[in-house]
């Protein structure tokens, strides 16, 4: 089973508190210790780990699948891409703990990698369903698939060595605009987003931008569905969502973005209208083999 050898941070519900490390690259030659050094502290569960593209090309490897995250600019929105040599998902109850793994992990990875943001992400609330909220009120995750079709969603199942049970991960932070969306009376959040918030029910007359819309997975050819673990940030008086989707590529996903900055059908998603992203990367999340990162796609 895929589950047994894919880290199990990506299948698990979203933690209490978690905080994300996004590393460049310093010393290409120094990126193969750096990773050994790093494989024992990553269980895949406390600490979910992925590599960027630049980092694969600095140890001579290449991983199918594995490209850069693609810039958007159009009159009606801008997608920025601002890759990420390595990431960290830190996963937990307690955000000391957090902050002193964070620590761990930066010593361990340096000089090969400099730390570029640490972003705090917290669980906020809990939807009719079960799934965290967004910081504006509404459910986060609810078409996620379950059980054995998040495993086919999230989950490479096929490939050569160190690459069955590896995921792709997409990662852009969202920052809200919060006097756009106080603007707003009720209905027309409902609208933007395409439920209600009140009890999370999917609006049948929601108009053709509304979010729902734009990103229903089954909706595609083929159907582009993604494993969500979001999680809201915030920073001073600035917050959002950090979305994260795993994916056995990364094709659903950016299916999904082209539709949402309406490069398919000319129809923006409604989203923009009170949020935008400020990030944006793809990684590739190795396996494990014996408790610790399999970097054998890789060469180590």
């Amino acid at each position: 089973m895929l589950h047994t050898v894919a880290q199990p941070g990506i299948l698990a519900s979203t933690p209490r508190v978690g905080r994300y490390l996004s590393f460049s690259l310093a010393q290409s030659d120094a990126v193969r210790t750096a990773l050994q050094r790093l494989a024992p502290l990553a269980d895949g569960s406390r600490v979910v780990v992925g590599l960027g593209l630049d980092t694969v090309q600095a140890l001579g490897a290449s991983v199918p699948g594995l490209r850069a995250f693609p810039r958007w600019d159009t009159a009606a929105v801008t997608l920025p891409s601002t890759p990420t040599a390595l990431w960290c998902w830190l996963r937990g109850d307690d955000a000391g703990d957090l902050v002193l793994a964070s620590r761990q992990l930066a010593q361990a990875v340096a000089p090969a990698f400099a730390l570029t943001q640490v972003l705090e992400g917290f669980r906020h609330g809990q939807g009719p369903n079960g799934h965290g909220r967004d910081l504006t009120g509404y459910e986060d995750g609810t078409e996620n698939p379950c059980d054995g079709e998040a495993e086919a969603a999230a989950l490479v199942a096929d490939g050569g060595t160190g690459l069955v049970g590896g995921s792709f991960a997409a990662l852009q932070q969202w920052q809200h605009d919060w006097d756009a969306f106080e603007r707003m009376p009720p209905s027309a959040r409902d609208d933007m987003i395409g439920r209600r918030r009140s009890d999370n029910q999917e609006l049948d007359d929601a108009p053709a931008s509304a979010h729902v819309k734009r990103t229903a997975q089954e909706s595609f050819d083929p159907e582009a569905f993604v494993l969500r673990r979001s999680m809201p940030w915030a920073e001073g008086m600035r917050s959002g969502l950090m979305f994260v989707a795993f994916g056995c590529t990364l094709d659903a996903f950016e299916a999904q973005l082209r539709r949402m900055a309406g490069l398919e059908d000319g129809v923006v998603d409604a989203l923009f209208q009170m949020s935008r992203p400020v990030t944006g990367a793809y990684v590739w999340c190795p396996p494990l083999q014996d408790g610790r990162l399999d970097l054998r796609a890789v060469g180590l």
